[in-house]
Order: structure tokens, then C-alpha cells, then sequence
């Protein structure tokens, strides 16, 4: 009889593994009140979950900010918390997807730099693009570079590819549409 009750005890998580997971989950909504409004943005919160976040950032007396990050971990504890890890990670640069996108991403703006017919391959892969205003870009970050001057234009090549890269390609959107 006893060791019945001895069994069932085990099968729970002690009270200090209890703790330390709210502890985890305290510190993850930490993290989140850490990010700015637009990454905030990208992370798919729950509504109340967002408004406690968006309160504790205007908060900053350290005892209504510390009450206000326990409240968070307590909404943490009824939200599925690994959809919002993965989605920091990705914010943090973590993932390996993101990281090899950013990559393939940079050589194509290398090989931008280097040879104009690149804006060929460009317009295929991604029809209706603004081909006038990244050649534009391009002559610009050219230029910079003989002047030696702060790469503004060399940036706006790399935002405007990688906003050209959230967009679906002609191919992906034909597969999305089977």
C-alpha cells in the first residue's frame, strides 16, 4: 500500500522542478518586454498576453514592474510557450533557416554589386519588381564605395532584397496554389 503512494509521488514533477519552470517562464515574458513594439509584433502573442507586455514597458517604478513580470509568468503558464521561443530565435538570429536565408541574401547583393545582369535573374525570380529603383540603389552603393563614404545605399540593397524574399516567387506561389 505504501509503495503505491510512494510510485504516485513520483510521478509528478517536484515542487523546486515546478518552480524553476515558472521561473523559465517569468524570464521568457522578461525577454519579451526587452523587445521593441515592431519585433514584438512578429511574434504571435495571445491578446492579453500583448497588453501585459505592452503595460509592463511603460512601467518603471521596480516594484509595479517586478508584480507586472510575475503576472506575465502567470499568463505564460496557460500559453503554449515554445511557438513564442521559436519566434525569439528567429528574432535573435538563431534559426538556421534564417541564418542561411540572411547569407544566400548577402551573395546575391555581392553578385548585384559585381554584375548588372544579376537584375536580370532578379526580375525573373521575382516578377513586378522595381528594377529602375534597385538599379538606382545600385549605382548609389557604387558610388559610395569610390567616395568612401557610410554604405547607406549598400543597406537599402540588402532590406530591399530581404523584403523581396518575405514575398513568394513566381514558382513558390504556382506550388501554393495546388
Amino acid at each position: 500500500m505504501q509503495d503505491e503512494d510512494f510510485a504516485e509521488d513520483h510521478t509528478r514533477p517536484s515542487k523546486t522542478k515546478q518552480k524553476e519552470a515558472m521561473h523559465a517562464l517569468r524570464d521568457l515574458g522578461a525577454e519579451l518586454v526587452e523587445l521593441p513594439v515592431s519585433q514584438l509584433k512578429r511574434i504571435d502573442l495571445p491578446e492579453e498576453l500583448l497588453a501585459a507586455v505592452r503595460d509592463c514597458q511603460k512601467i518603471t517604478a521596480h516594484g509595479a514592474r517586478r508584480r507586472q513580470l510575475q503576472y506575465i509568468g502567470k499568463l505564460m503558464r496557460s500559453v503554449d510557450e515554445e511557438p513564442i521561443r521559436a519566434g525569439l530565435a528567429l528574432l535573435r538570429g538563431e534559426s538556421a533557416a534564417e541564418v542561411a536565408r540572411i547569407h544566400r541574401l548577402e551573395r546575391f547583393r555581392t553578385r548585384l554589386l559585381e554584375d548588372e545582369n544579376t537584375l536580370t535573374e532578379i526580375g525573373n525570380q521575382w516578377p513586378g519588381v522595381d528594377l529602375q529603383y534597385l538599379r538606382q540603389l545600385r549605382r548609389n552603393a557604387l558610388k559610395e564605395q569610390e567616395q568612401n563614404k557610410p554604405p547607406k545605399s549598400y543597406r537599402a540593397i540588402f532590406q530591399f532584397l530581404k523584403e523581396l524574399d518575405g514575398t513568394p516567387t513566381a514558382t513558390e506561389a504556382t506550388h501554393d496554389d495546388e
